[in-house]
């Protein structure tokens, strides 16, 4: 355990890669942060990852634009100091932030159907703490505005209600990436979608919440499954088909049916037990269309993790009536209109559900996952491809828009 150093109520100077321009290369700065105020935590960060979130806020194409900003949400680390009235966690723990909350004693919170808190539920566009309204970010008395945990910086606050306290003896190094994504698609499967054994399951963008999907419905439900891999638009498809076909292969499916707007990757493809591709090109009709013929109706469920609207959709349209249930766990565009036909529901007894942090309550359940890695009940290694030290941010960036990056560790203590 890393020893935390006298510094509670003082501000600490540190360094932290602050955003000043939309699309922008994030600059090294040093920046003051502030002491953590009532039900509030100062940690410092230890390890960050790159998520899809942070580069579309980032990029601000279609969000509003809040800059200057400190991005990052997936990390580790170690309290430093705490705020009045946080009485659970204390310097010296191992925590991880997490982008939404859990208050403990809102209705959500209280409620089993339910993990999103009242007080603490996730909000992109706050850019200031909720205890008072300001920023514990600042360079020479200039703000800088915060970001779902802010943990591109050395040192963050956060409040306590978004902090996971975690296994003392648990490898921060890999434990850290369940603070978002791989979360979100392990539960989007397991706790919404709920398939059942012998399931068709149809995965729509298998970055590391599809993959996530993906990979971990094997090791928990289906003892016979088809994972239709839908990369339907080109910016998804960069994406990995190797754990995906692993995971097939471990549950034993008969179809690995793999679908690209780019047929050259398809024989790299056939290397991780792909044995079916589609081009949606070589068709004239919708991709779900074409899943439904190839299905004998559909499939059982679908999980939408690209943000695409058009995706939405078709992972809607391509689920079995009587039974079919749809996923949505993409973050779309702003103001974004998903339109469907209300007779599927009436009519053809479909569902069409959503999921934040795939249901898991943050405080309550990321430990638990921990301790399920901990006795090698979850694997994480595989969606850990790249790894930079913080002065390399950008790179993280770089590898993400080239393709083939999952999860990136940035390590934080140079």
């Amino acid at each position: 355990m890393e020893k935390i150093s006298g510094t509670a109520g003082q501000v600490i100077r540190c360094k932290a890669a602050v955003a000043w321009e939309a699309g922008k290369p994030l600059v090294i700065e040093e920046v003051e942060v502030a002491p953590p105020e009532a039900m509030e935590v100062r940690v410092k960060i230890l390890y960050t990852s790159l998520c899809h979130s942070d580069v579309h806020f980032w990029e601000a194409k279609d969000q509003l634009p809040i800059f200057p900003r400190i991005f990052g949400h997936e990390a580790g680390g170690i309290v430093e100091s705490v705020g009045k009235g946080v009485t659970d966690l204390a310097p010296g723990d191992l925590v991880l932030p997490i982008f939404t909350g859990e208050c403990g004693e809102c209705a959500d919170c209280k409620s089993e159907e339910s993990n999103l808190c009242s007080l603490l539920r996730v909000n992109p566009n706050r850019e200031v703490m909720i205890s008072d309204g300001k920023s514990r970010f600042s360079i020479n008395g200039k703000t800088i505005f915060h970001f779902l945990g802010s943990t591109f910086s050395q040192y963050t606050v956060v409040p306590s209600g978004c902090v996971a306290k975690i296994n003392p003896l648990a490898p921060l190094d890999k434990v850290f990436i369940l603070g978002c994504g791989i979360s979100t698609g392990l539960g989007a499967a397991l706790n919404v979608a709920k398939p059942f054994k012998g399931s068709t399951v149809a995965i729509f963008g298998l970055g590391t919440v599809g993959l996530a999907v993906s990979f971990f419905l094997c090791f928990e439900y289906l003892s016979c499954l088809t994972f239709y891999i839908l990369l339907k638009y080109e910016m998804l498809s960069f994406l990995s088909y190797e754990q995906a076909a692993e995971g097939a292969r471990m549950a034993g499916a008969s179809r690995i049916i793999g679908i690209d707007l780019i047929s050259k990757k398809f024989d790299l493809a056939k290397k991780f037990g792909v044995n079916e591709f589609i081009n949606p090109k070589d068709y004239d009709k919708p991709v779900h269309e074409v899943l439904i013929e190839l299905t004998d109706g559909g499939v059982d469920r679908s999980i939408e993790c690209t943000g695409n609207v058009d995706a939405m959709a078709s992972a809607f349209e391509c689920v079995r009536s009587g039974w079919g249930v749809a996923v949505l766990v993409g973050l779309p565009p702003k103001n974004a209109v998903l339109k469907v036909n209300p007779a599927h529901f009436m009519m053809n007894s479909k569902a069409l559900k959503g999921t934040t942090f795939g249901n898991y309550k943050p405080r309550s359940d990321i430990p638990i996952l921990v301790q399920k890695y901990m006795n090698k009940e979850l694997e994480l290694e595989k969606f850990i491809t790249h790894d930079v030290q913080f002065s390399e941010i950008n790179k993280a960036f770089e590898y993400m828009h080239q393709g083939g990056s999952l999860r990136c560790i940035i390590r934080m203590d140079d």
